[in-house]
This record gives structure tokens, C-alpha cells and sequence, in this order.
């Protein structure tokens, strides 16, 4: 099978696109390098398509290797015939290949491998023949009685031939291939309580029952963590009668053979004893696999616009973490996230020392100039929301303030990494101080902790956590890459996400900045140790250098285009400076005029209707001009600085705004001065809030009160919704309107439908 050529028509793409792919990732090159700078190789594809592509590489691969050694094993039997090899080397799934090696696969002892130790196999033959119209069946079965081989009687001989005849039916991979899709299509998935005391959370499953192929993924997951608690037995119940009927149909041949009843026996044994367990298992997991895909996909889907938040810059920002008994822990971190101040008060019940904490924050505010407080949403969270949204009308200056998710916050204040940036610190206040600097900047301190425990996506625990851990790196790794990272003050746990960087070479890069002052420019990395050349092309272009020895440094343009990019400056009259200081903003118009391509517009002044129609047409005629004179005018210098179109037009977009953040286009969190309560929602009212979770069945929304809305998938839009991730993602700011409060269950029901 020509990989390349397969990958080219299931992707549809162009040939050249997928060899180019293929060549780069077998050269050892990172998927954000692939993606980013080697868009002319590849036709521009995005970092998911490339994703997916080297997924599916691998799997081809693997199948090609698998289907490589089934026929080496079967042929080391010398039961390989050209049918098997042909029939093995156009599988199309591992599943297949399986399927049809079975038959040949070292088993365990079973009940057909003893019958064949005891000499049954040619009578098995003689019943599976069909070929006896006629006889005596004892007198068929008495060769093969042998109490030395501990055949005892006739029917014990018929027994063990049946065995066989049920292990060879159960071995084909044909009937194997029907019997799987007729218990897909027509099998029903049920689950029952195991007992009286079942844990309650299943309710819904206590009695329940739904086609295999209808069944949503969602459910999958909590049927399978519902049976893994032992409050379910759940099963697959498949139409049993239809496809022993099926079988014997594809088997029996001669209905007059005098050995048919043994064959039918046979055949129903097969199915009951080994068949129909074997399916069922996979069926599950199958069904498994597919939820947890799907689960891991929306994961990743709600882990991005989280990683991807805007940052708050150059904000002075108050941690407050809340608790009750403890007390809530409050961190001060000034514009660069380092830490000011820590003290602790205890505002919260049983201590309600209200005063004395505002008291002690509108000193701290004061002292220190705080922009912004970021509340954490854990335990006591909308208790501290209403303390702070009192406090704040009693300061002279403008504070906001907002809620940010704590999820994973303890986790980190016990880690290796917050002992070794907070080593004086303890570990109660680090929570705070992670939750300040959440706020400015999401991406550099959400990297600290392991993504499975930042509060998004669903049964997260109960996943393949090798897939997950996995597919989570991929995303934190491209986003990482997208926002590129300043190369003096990023941690170690943020360098190694980036491209081509290990977590040891994260290590020495800010090692070796402890001990040499930081870095002047991009090329002071192949200073570090265990950083070569390889790494250095993978990396250097998501580093930036601010304030360092040239302007490019501190842009996405890679140093291996710097020669090229500083010809096109030179051309468009540009210098240096001019890039540092942000002068590069109309070099769309340079390029338009580049060999005296642009046209000069007519300054004359408006009298009547028809002369401002006529202006507004040259007006749009000198639009489309200057575009045609860029299109045409980049081919140009592309020609003449023999660099690529694709690179070019980067090149240019990143000169315009060196050192942008893509970040700054996502929408800002919601800030608010005051707070409301559950008990003021009333039905109909209007509000924004910030989505937190999305998961299948819809989108929790916080709208500010103590509990986060639910907009059902059926309220998310007046269209059809396939899924939620079609419509929403984490981050989002929403306008919901009130459906329905539930204050006893503490719910809260919101539509994103027009009224």
C-alpha cells in the first residue's frame, strides 16, 4: 500500500503536500515548526490538519508493520497460502488483520485444543464435510474412542469434535466481520441496578435501555464509570436467533447429512460460548474507544480557549483565594507577576471578621496601586465575591474585580515547581498567588499544572490517560508556540512546551540565564548546554528577545529568514529602528508603490450627488488597484529576495506588529464593581456571563452568582446544535437569558435563544 498516495485521497489534499509532510516529520522537524515556517512545503496546512495527518502516518505504519509479521508468523506455521497473504496485505484496519490471524494465534489450553490432543480433529472434519447422506453415527465415532487419550464413550468423542468444529466457526474471520454488524445495527445496550443501594447518580440508568448505534457518547462514559463503581450491570443483548440462523445458513450445506444435528450444535455453542462474549467485548469497547476520542477531542477543544485567554499586561493584581475556617489568603503580584505582598484574613464564617478584612485589602490596594483582584471560585468564593463587591464602594479609586478558576490551584501549591519558585512561601498562600497570576496571564501559569486538573471537558480521570496526556501536550504545545514566549523571563515550565525545547533543555535555558544575565539575542542559545543546531532551527523562532541586540528578535521571524527580511526593509526604505519602534504599520502602502506601482488620488472637492458617486467609485477603484498592486508587487520581491510568496506576506504581517500577541483578539473576562445572588435571578432577565465548561450536553456558564448556569444544547441556538463545540468555547463571553431557578437543588437553567 503506497501510504503517501492513501493519505493524499482520505485528507484531500495534493500530492506534493502529503510527501512534503511525510519527508519533514521523518526529518525529525516539530508539527508548530512544520506549521509555521515550512508553509511552502506543506501549501500552508493548519497544525490540526498536520496533527491529524501524522496520527493517521502512524496508525498506516503500524498496520503495515502488524500485517508484516502476521504473515511472517503464519508463514513459520507453514500455513500460508497466496489467498491468506492477499487477503492480509489489503486489510484496511488492525482489526481485520486481527480477525483474520486469529486462526492461527498461540491460544491457551481450550476445550478444542484438548479434543485435537485427543485425536477428535478428523472426526470434527468428517461433521464439518457434510459429505455422510447415510450410516451409523456410533459406528462413525467409534475409531476415535480411546481411553488412553481419555475418550470414554461415543457421545464423549462427539463432544470434543464439537468443540473444535465451534472454535473453527468462532475463529472465521468472515462471520467474525457479519455477526460485529448485525450486533451494532441491531444490538441494544442495557443497564440495570446491581442493587438497592446503587449509588443514586445512576438513577437514570437503573433501568435502561438504547440502540448500540444510537447511543451518545456521554452516556458511554458514565454507563462504563457507573458499572466500574459496581452500581450497574451493564450488558449488550443482540439478536441472538437471527444470527445462529445466519451462521447455520453460511455452514450448512448438505440439510440431509446424517451428522447435521451435531453441526447445528456445533454452530449454536460457537455463537453462545465463544462468539458472542468476544463481540460483545469489542462492541464495548469500541464504543469506549469512540467516547473517549470524543471526550479527549472536546477536551482539548475546552483546554485551548483556556490556555488562550487574553492577558491582563501591566495591571497590578490582588490573589485572593477563599476558604471559611482557614481563612482566605490574599497575594499581591505587580505588573510582571512578581510577588509583592501575602497576608491572610478571615472575612468568612466561623470567624466573620468582615471589618478587619476590608480593612486590611483597602490597605493593600492603597499601598500598593491594585488594578484588579482575582477571585478564585472554589469554597467561599461567592461569600468573598460580596465582601470584596462591598468593600470596593468604599475606595476613592476604580477597582474591578473578577472570577477566576482555581481548579488545579492546590494541585500546583504543592508541587515541585511552586517549591522551587516560592521556596519561602507556604503552600496555602502559593494557591493565591497562582490565582493573581492566572488572571495575567492564563497560558504561563496554566502550564504549571497537569491539564487534567484545569477544571475542563468530562470524565477526564476515566480516559485512556496515555491518549490524553498526549493529545493535551499537542494542544499546550501549540498554543505555547502561536503566542510565542518571552526568552528571559518564561519558566522552565513553559520552555519546554516550545518547540524542539525537552524539559531538561528547559531547565539549562534558565540555568544558564541565572547565571549569565539573560540573553542579548536568539543565537545566545546555542550557548546552552545539550542545545544544538537542530534544536536551535526547531525553537529559535517562538523565542523572543526584547530589548535586544536587533529588533527581529522580539518577532516571530525566523533568524534563518533574517537576511532576506533585512533586503526587503532596506528596499522599502525602511531601518532598524523603524522596526523597533513600531514604524513598519504602512507598509502595505510601500509595498503598493514599489516600483511606482500606486496611484495618487484626486483631492477634489464634493458639490452634488453624482460627484460623490463618482468619488465613491474611484474611491473603490483605488482600493482594488492597490491590492492588485501588492498581489502582483509581492510576487516581485518574492522573485527578487528568492524567498517564498507564503514566507513573504508572513514576514510582512509580522513586521507590522512585531512582538503581537494573538491573545489580545480573544474576548476579555468579564470584570464587574458589584455582585448578585441567586435569589435576584428572575425568569426572562438578561445577562453576560463567561462560559467555564463545555461538555455534550451543553455549556455551564458563570453569570456571576454562586452557582454556574446550565444552557442545555437544545438552548444554545435557534439551529439544530450537532454539538456544543460548534457554538461555544471556554473563555467565551455570552449574553444568556434566565429560564428557570431551582434555589432548593441549587439550579439555574439559561437559554442562548432569541427571546
Amino acid at each position: 500500500m503506497n501510504i503517501a498516495l492513501k493519505l493524499t485521497q482520505e485528507f484531500n489534499l495534493k500530492k506534493f503536500q502529503v510527501e512534503n509532510t511525510i519527508k519533514l516529520i521523518d526529518e525529525g522537524n516539530t508539527i508548530p515548526f512544520i506549521a509555521r515556517y515550512r508553509k511552502e512545503q506543506t501549501g500552508e496546512l493548519s497544525d490540526v490538519v498536520l496533527r491529524d495527518l501524522n496520527e493517521r502516518l502512524t496508525y498506516l505504519r503500524n498496520l503495515e508493520g502488524r500485517k508484516e509479521e502476521v504473515i511472517r508468523l503464519i508463514d513459520e506455521q507453514d500455513k500460508l497460502t497466496e489467498e491468506l497473504k492477499g487477503e492480509i496485505l489489503k486489510g484496511e484496519t488492525l482489526q481485520r488483520v486481527e480477525d483474520l490471524y486469529r486462526p492461527y494465534k498461540q491460544k491457551r489450553r481450550t476445550r478444542a485444543t484438548k479434543a485435537k490432543e485427543k485425536g477428535l480433529e478428523p472426526l470434527a472434519n468428517i461433521i464439518l464435510s457434510q459429505e455422510l447422506n447415510e450410516g451409523d453415527l456410533e459406528k462413525i465415532a467409534e475409531p476415535f474412542v480411546d481411553e488412553e487419550k481419555e475418550v470414554n464413550s461415543i457421545k464423549e468423542a462427539y463432544q470434543g469434535a464439537m468443540d473444535i468444529i465451534a472454535e473453527i466457526v468462532s475463529d472465521d474471520a468472515e462471520f467474525r466481520d457479519i455477526i460485529r454488524k448485525i450486533t451494532y445495527d441491531k444490538g441494544i445496550i442495557t443497564s440495570k441496578a446491581v442493587d438497592d443501594e446503587a449509588n443514586d447518580v445512576y438513577e437514570m440508568y437503573f433501568e435502561y435501555k438504547e440502540p448500540v448505534k444510537n447511543i451518545a457518547n456521554h452516556r458511554i462514559l458514565a454507563l462504563n464509570r457507573g458499572e466500574k463503581e459496581k452500581a450497574l450491570r451493564v450488558k449488550v443483548d443482540s439478536p441472538d436467533d437471527e444470527i445462529v440462523e445466519i451462521l447455520k445458513s453460511k455452514i450448512i450445506t448438505n440439510k440431509k447429512a446424517i451428522t447435521k444435528e451435531y453441526l447445528e450444535a456445533s454452530i449454536e455453542d460457537s455463537y453462545k460460548r465463544l462468539i458472542s462474549p468476544s463481540i460483545e467485548r469489542e462492541i464495548r469497547n469500541n464504543l469506549t474507544e469512540r467516547a473517549e476520542e470524543d471526550a479527549i477531542k472536546v477536551f482539548a477543544q475546552n483546554l485551548k480557549p483556556l490556555l488562550m485567554q487574553p492577558p491582563i499586561k501591566g495591571k497590578v493584581v490582588m490573589g485572593f483565594d477563599p476558604a471559611y475556617r482557614t481563612g482566605c489568603k490574599i497575594a499581591v503580584v505587580d505588573e510582571r507577576g512578581k510577588l509583592l505582598d501575602y497576608t491572610t484574613v478571615y472575612p468568612t464564617a466561623p470567624q466573620n471578621k468582615v471589618e478587619e478584612a476590608k480593612k486590611e485589602l483597602i490597605n493593600l490596594i492603597n499601598k500598593y496601586d491594585i488594578d484588579m483582584i482575582a477571585i478564585g471560585n472554589g469554597t467561599a468564593s461567592r461569600e468573598s465575591e460580596m465582601i470584596v463587591a462591598d468593600m470596593l464602594k468604599e475606595l476613592d479609586k476604580r477597582v474591578y474585580f473578577t472570577i477566576v478558576s482555581e481548579a488545579g490551584a492546590s494541585v500546583y501549591s504543592a508541587s515541585k515547581v511552586a517549591n522551587e519558585e516560592y521556596p519561602d512561601i507556604n503552600v496555602s498562600i502559593r494557591g493565591a498567588i497562582s490565582i493573581a497570576k492566572r488572571l495575567q496571564d492564563p497560558l504561563a501559569e496554566l502550564v504549571k499544572i497537569d491539564p487534567k486538573h484545569v477544571g475542563v471537558g468530562q470524565y477526564q480521570h476515566d480516559l485512556n490517560q496515555g491518549k490524553l496526556d498526549e493529545s493535551v501536550s499537542a494542544v499546550v504545545e501549540d498554543c505555547v508556540n502561536s503566542v510565542g514566549v518571552d526568552l528571559n523571563t518564561a519558566s522552565a515550565s513553559l520552555l519546554k512546551y516550545i518547540s524542539g525545547i525537552s524539559n531538561s533543555v528547559a531547565k539549562n535555558i534558565v540555568k544558564y540565564r541565572e547565571e549569565n544575565g539573560g540573553f542579548k539575542n536568539r543565537k545566545g542559545l546555542l550557548k546552552v548546554k545539550r542545545l544544538g543546531e537542530q534544536t536551535f532551527i526547531q525553537c529559535a523562532g517562538f523565542l523572543r528577545v526584547s530589548d535586544g541586540d536587533t529588533p527581529l528578535d522580539n518577532t516571530s521571524v525566523h533568524p534563518e529568514s533574517y537576511e532576506e527580511t533585512m533586503k526587503l526593509i532596506n528596499k522599502l526604505g525602511y531601518t532598524m529602528d523603524d522596526i523597533k519602534e513600531g514604524k513598519l504599520k504602512d507598509i502595505d502602502d510601500r509595498v503598493a508603490d514599489y516600483r511606482e506601482n500606486g496611484n495618487d488620488t484626486d483631492n477634489t472637492s464634493i458639490n452634488s450627488l453624482e460627484e460623490l458617486k463618482k468619488f465613491k467609485d474611484n474611491f473603490r477603484g483605488e482600493k482594488q488597484t492597490k491590492r492588485i498592486n501588492i498581489s502582483k508587487n509581492l510576487e516581485a520581491l518574492s522573485k527578487e529576495l528568492e524567498i517564498g510568496l507564503i514566507t513573504l506576506k508572513d514576514i510582512i504581517k509580522e513586521l507590522k506588529k512585531p512582538g503581537r500577541d494573538p491573545r489580545d483578539e480573544m474576548p476579555k473576562p468579564v470584570f464587574r464593581t458589584d455582585v448578585l445572588k441567586m435569589e435576584d435571578l428572575k425568569p426572562e432577565m438578561v445577562l453576560t456571563g463567561t462560559v467555564r465548561n463545555v461538555v455534550d450536553f451543553g455549556a455551564f456558564v458563570d453569570i456571576g452568582v454562586k452557582q454556574d448556569g446550565l444552557v442545555h444544547i437544545s438552548h444554545l441556538s435557534d439551529k439544530f446544535v450537532k454539538k456544543p463545540t460548534d457554538i461555544v468555547s471556554v473563555g467565551d463571553v455570552v449574553s444568556v437569558r434566565i429560564l428557570d431557578v431551582d434555589l432548593d437543588r441549587k439550579r439555574i437553567s439559561l437559554s442562548m435563544k432569541e427571546a
